[in-house]
């Protein structure tokens, strides 16, 4: 039954992740990011990690796409077609595979070597909070900043640009 509970959580991520990129609108983006989130959530469930769990459900699904829907719809944001890649988009995207291949390479060379096994991280908040505040804390200040950017992103992309049907 755990393998099934794992198989479905990682499906549903996956495929509302892709939807959350692919979508054109802004509203269905955000709600495929909130079930992606949801899947995250109950792997961490699947990892006994219920804390985490509760935190990125309460956190992430709760505040961030609120905060999320509610800019789109503040600023009316509309679906359309979409304009040709810009060389600064390309540089990004291949910038971030070349980072995606090197964490995908050091995953690979840590699970091979042959380390004393690391002791895990108790169920205590206080052992959470160290973990966090010391181990994870750049991950997270990144995760923080690439929010930042995408909340940026939708306000720039959703803002209407008036005067500029008088250039053509």
């Amino acid at each position: 039954m755990g393998s099934f509970l794992f198989n479905f959580f990682a499906l549903l991520t996956v495929i509302c992740a892709v939807g959350t990129v692919v979508n054109k609108n802004a509203v269905n983006a955000a709600m495929c990011f909130l079930l992606a989130l949801v899947g995250v959530s109950g792997l961490f469930v699947l990892l006994d990690a219920y804390l985490l769990a509760f935190v990125l459900l309460l956190v992430y699904a709760g505040a961030v796409v609120a905060l999320f829907l509610f800019i789109v719809m503040l600023l009316d944001a509309q679906g359309g077609p979409r304009r040709p890649f810009k060389p600064v988009t390309i540089a990004a995207s291949t910038i971030s595979l070349a980072l995606l291949a090197m964490g995908v390479l050091t995953i690979y060379e840590r699970s091979h070597l042959t380390a004393a096994p690391a002791t895990p991280a108790g169920p205590t908040l206080k052992e959470y909070a160290y973990q966090l505040f010391s181990t994870y804390l750049l991950p997270v200040q990144i995760v923080g900043f690439l929010l930042l950017i995408a909340m940026l992103g939708v306000i720039v992309l959703a803002k209407k640009h008036e005067g500029l049907e008088d250039i053509k």
